[in-house]
């Protein structure tokens, strides 16, 4: 299913129904202010195994990321102090992903390494998704495919690419290659532990 939402200004009816698919336990691919990324509500572990298996990816040995809405809604999630939320309030929304460290409310999944990966993209399409949902949704970003890049960029090429592994790709217009600015906020200090798009300036 394709399924088209203008970035600039997002319709509702468009999102309730990628909502509807999110809250069956739906697997969709939807913009970010970088790559598209894979994406599901955090609170269905099955959805959240599904996108794990696509990515091929042990959720016991690497964070799993999520878009939150605000700052206000990471910290439901993880433990913030003054000076992070200082750092965080100035770059976000952003092509930024903070690892932080998780609480008691995280999902059973994302708890097995007690770090998780927040990020609250620049794009309107992704907030809206998280506001209208109520949850948190899994960000993990698309394959790139280094001999045809479009089939990561191009949201017609991603739902052939992708077909019955996902149940449907939001339109947002072309994407990017470029991926986020992961920084390490577990420690005293934040670490920077990829360079992507977001140019981090502590």
């Amino acid at each position: 299913m394709l399924l088209k939402i203008y970035e600039d200004n997002p319709n509702p009816r468009e999102i309730n129904e990628a909502v509807r698919i999110l809250k069956n336990g739906g697997i969709i691919i939807y913009p970010t202010d970088t790559l598209y990324a894979l994406g599901c509500d955090i609170t269905n572990a099955k959805a959240v195994e599904r996108i794990c298996a696509i990515k091929n990816i042990d959720p016991h040995k690497m964070p799993l990321s999520f878009v939150c809405s605000n700052i206000s809604h990471v910290s439901n999630y993880s433990y913030i102090n003054n000076s992070l939320f200082k750092q965080l309030k100035s770059c976000l929304p952003g092509p930024f992903t903070f690892l932080l460290n998780g609480n008691s409310n995280l999902p059973k999944l994302f708890k097995k390494k007690n770090v998780v990966g927040i990020r609250i993209p620049n794009n309107k399409i992704a907030l809206a998704l998280v506001e209208a949902l109520g949850n948190p949704i899994l960000s993990s970003s698309v394959l790139i495919n280094e001999d045809e890049p479009e089939y990561s960029t191009n949201p017609e090429l991603m739902e052939e690419w992708y077909g019955a592994r996902i149940d449907c790709v939001i339109d947002g217009g072309e994407g990017q290659l470029e991926p986020s600015t992961i920084i390490d906020c577990t420690e005293d200090e934040p670490i920077v532990k990829r360079k992507g798009k977001g140019i981090w300036l502590p």
